[in-house]
C-alpha cells in the first residue's frame, strides 16, 4: 500500500550572498515526508539541515538568501511561491517547529502559559479562559509537573528540558500536520533526551502528525524515524528506510557519522573523524584490558594530586520577607581522590552538583565545609593572594566558548591577557610567539591571531578555549561540557585533541559530561553524582559493564544505541 505524500521537496536549491556573490549551498535536493511518519534528517553543521526546512516555513533571510530552483509542495500548494500572510497562517497551526535552543526560542519577559496562549489566540477562535484551560491541558499532555506552576513560571525558572516540552506544547498546541524539531534533544541530559524522544513519538502516534527529525546523531534518530535523510555539503547523498541506513550504509559519509561516536563495547586509542574517513586513513588501534590496568597500576601509585574530603556545599534561600530561610544540599558530603595524569569523569543528570562541585573546586563559590587538598595543601583555607596563584595551576574549559570569549577582543589577545596576568613569558613579542605556537598544537592557523571570535565556527572556537586554558601550562584542568554542543565529527576531533594534549603536557583532567558514552572513552575513573551524592565510585569500564546502583543502570540504559 502506497503512503500519502504530505509535503514533496522537489530540486530545491538555496543561494545565499556572500561579499556581493551569490552562493550555493543547498544544491538541488528532493525528498518526501508522508502522511503520519517520522522524518529523520542527520548531517554536520553547515551540511543543510536547518537551511533546507527554514524554507519549508519561509524563514529563511530574505536580505541575503533566496530559493534559485525546485518547488516544495505541501497539500499540493508549493510554498515557495507564498507571501508573508499566507506563511503567517500556516505557521503555528499547519506546520510547526520546536527550535534546537528553548531558553532563546522562548520570550523571558513573558509568563510560559502566556506564550502557549498566544499562539491559541492567534490561530484559533479560542476564548481568553478556554485557551487557558487548553494552554493547561497541552502541558499535562507534554509530562510538565505542576502544569500550574509552569503556566505561572518564566522560562529561567524552570529546568532546560521543562523548558524544551513547554516549546513542545507551543509547538502542537494548534494540531499541526507536519511538526519540525530542529536538534530539539542536543544539550540535554541523557535521561531527559529519551523522554523527549519517547514524548515526540506518542504525540506524533495520538495525533497522527508527521515529524522532521533533525539531528547530527544518527543514533539518536534510529530510536525514532522510520526514514532518514543524510545530508553533507548541502546534498542529499543517501536515504531510506532507518534500518538499512544504519545497518548497510553505503555511502562514505554515513559510515563516517556512524563511527566517529565513541564505542562502548571497545576503546579506540584514537576515534576516527569525517576527515579520516574521506580520505581513507582510519586506523582502529584498540586499547586492551591489559594495556589499561598496566597504566592504571603506574597511575594509581603516585600520590593524589587534588583530594577532596567530606566537601558540603549548602544554599540557603528566602522566600519574600519574612519568608523561612530554606537550605538546599547542592554537594553532600563528597570524598574522592585525583591522580596526576588521571582524566576523573563526572556524570549526572542537570542539578546533580557537577558543576557545584566544579565551581567549589575552582575556588568560584567557595564549599561551606570539607577540605580540597591540592598537592597536600587546603586550599579551602588559602588567603585570596594565594588563590590568584593557584589560578594558574587550576584551569576551566566551558561549555560555551562563544560565551567565555570577549567578543571584542581578537582570539590570540584573548589568549595572551592571562599569560601577561601570570607573568607567563618576558615580553608581548614572547607571549604572541608562545600563542602562535599553541594555535597550531590545538590544530588551528597562526591567520586566526588577529580573527574575532564570531568569525570561528563552534570547533573551532573550543579549540580556542582550549588553548587559553592550557596556556597557562596548569596541572588540572576541569572539562565543563566542553563538547556537548558540538558535532559528532567536531567532538571526535576535540576529543583526539584533549588526549594528545594530555599525553604531551601531562595534564590532568575532570571530564563533566551528560554524554556518557564520550565519559566513558575519556576517563580512568567514573564518579556518579545524583541529588549532591556519590551514587558510584570506579574504574569507568566497571561501572558500564556491571553498574550497581538503579540511578546508574537508569543513565546507561538512557544512552541511545541504535539499531
Amino acid at each position: 500500500m502506497t503512503q500519502k505524500k504530505l509535503l514533496d521537496v522537489n530540486n530545491l536549491s538555496i543561494s545565499f550572498q556572500s561579499d556581493g556573490i551569490d552562493k550555493e549551498i543547498i544544491h538541488h535536493i528532493s525528498y518526501t515526508l508522508n502522511k503520519n511518519e517520522i522524518l529523520g534528517i542527520v548531517g554536520e553543521s553547515g551540511s543543510g539541515k536547518s537551511v533546507s526546512t527554514l524554507a519549508i516555513l519561509g524563514l529563511l533571510p530574505k536580505q541575503i538568501s533566496k530559493i534559485t530552483s525546485g518547488s516544495i509542495l505541501f497539500n499540493e500548494k508549493d510554498l515557495t511561491q507564498l507571501n508573508t500572510k499566507d506563511f503567517q497562517n500556516i505557521r503555528g497551526s499547519e506546520i510547526s517547529m520546536i527550535f534546537q535552543e528553548p531558553m532563546s526560542s522562548l520570550n523571558p519577559s513573558m509568563k510560559c502559559g502566556q506564550q502557549v496562549e498566544e499562539i491559541l489566540l492567534q490561530h484559533t477562535n479560542l476564548s481568553k479562559s478556554e485557551a487557558k484551560t487548553e494552554t493547561l491541558s497541552l502541558f499535562e499532555k507534554v509530562k510538565l509537573p505542576s502544569p500550574q506552576r509552569i503556566y505561572n513560571a518564566y522560562p529561567h525558572e524552570i529546568s532546560g528540558g521543562q523548558k524544551q516540552r513547554v516549546m513542545i506544547a507551543m509547538a502542537i498546541a494548534c494540531k499541526p500536520k507536519i511538526l519540525i524539531a530542529d536538534e530539539p534533544t542536543t544539550a540535554l541530559d541523557v535521561t531527559v533526551q529519551k523522554e523527549i524522544i519517547l514524548l515526540l513519538k506518542q504525540l506524533q502516534s495520538e495525533e497522527e502528525m508527521s515529524i522532521i527529525f533533525i539531528s547530527h546523531d544518527l543514533a539518536l534518530v534510529s530510536e525514532i524515524a522510520n526514514r532518514v535523510l543524510v545530508m553533507y555539503k548541502g546534498d542529499i547523498v543517501e536515504q531510506g528506510e532507518v534500518l538499512k541506513i544504519f545497518k548497510t550504509p553505503e555511502h562514505i559519509y554515513t559510515k563516517a557519522l556512524l563511527s566517529s561516536k565513541p564505542s562502548l563495547s571497545v576503546r579506540l586509542k584514537r576515534l576516527p573523524t569525517i576527515k579520516d574517513f574521506m580520505e581513507n586513513i582510519t586506523k582502529s588501534d584498540i586499547i586492551t584490558k591489559k594495556e589499561r590496568e598496566n597504566s592504571h597500576s603506574k597511575l594509581y601509585a603516585k600520590t593524589p594530586l587534588l583530594e577532596v574530603i567530606n566537601l558540603e556545599k549548602e544554599y540557603i534561600s528566602k522566600s519574600g520577607w519574612f519568608g523561612k530561610p530554606e537550605s538546599f544540599m547542592a554537594v553532600n558530603n563528597i570524598s574522592f581522590k585525583l591522580y596526576e595524569g588521571e582524566t576523573l569523569g563526572l556524570v549526572g543528570e542537570s542539578g546533580c552538583g557537577k558543576s557545584t562541585l566544579a565551581n567549589a573546586i575552582l575556588q568560584l563559590d567557595k564549599a561551606t565545609s570539607g577540605q580540597i587538598l591540592y598537592r597536600g595543601i587546603d586550599i579551602n583555607k588559602l588567603p585570596s593572594s594565594e588563590v590568584r596563584k593557584l589560578r594558574k595551576d587550576i584551569q576551566i574549559i566551558f561549555q560555551d566558548p562563544y560565551a567565555s570569549l570577549n567578543p571584542r577582543i581578537p582570539v590570540g589577545k584573548a589568549i595572551m591577557e592571562p599569560m601577561k596576568v601570570h607573568h607567563i613569558g618576558e615580553s608581548n613579542e614572547e607571549r604572541k610567539t608562545m600563542v602562535l605556537d599553541l594555535l597550531q598544537k590545538v590544530g588551528l592557523d597562526e591567520s586566526f591571531f588577529s580573527r574575532y571570535p564570531h568569525e570561528f565556527s563552534g570547533g573551532q572556537r573550543q579549540r580556542i578555549g582550549i588553548a587559553r586554558a592550557i596556556a597557562l601550562q596548569p596541572k588540572l584542568i576541569i572539562c565543563d561540557e566542553s563538547v556537548s554542543a558540538l558535532d559528532i565529527s567536531v567532538q571526535a576531533q576535540v576529543l583526539n585533541l584533549l588526549n594528545d594534549l594530555k599525553d604531551n603536557f601531562e595534564f590532568t583532567y575532570i571530564f563533566i559530561s551528560h554524554d556518557l558514552s564520550v565519559v566513558k572513552y575519556m576517563s580512568d575513573q567514573l564518579v556518579v553524582m545524583n541529588k549532591g551524592k556519590i551514587e558510584e565510585i570506579a574504574d569507568a569500564d566497571k561501572i558500564y559493564n556491571n553498574p550497581v546502583q538503579e540511578y546508574t543502570k537508569k543513565l546507561i540504559h538512557a544512552i541511545p544505541k541504535g539499531l
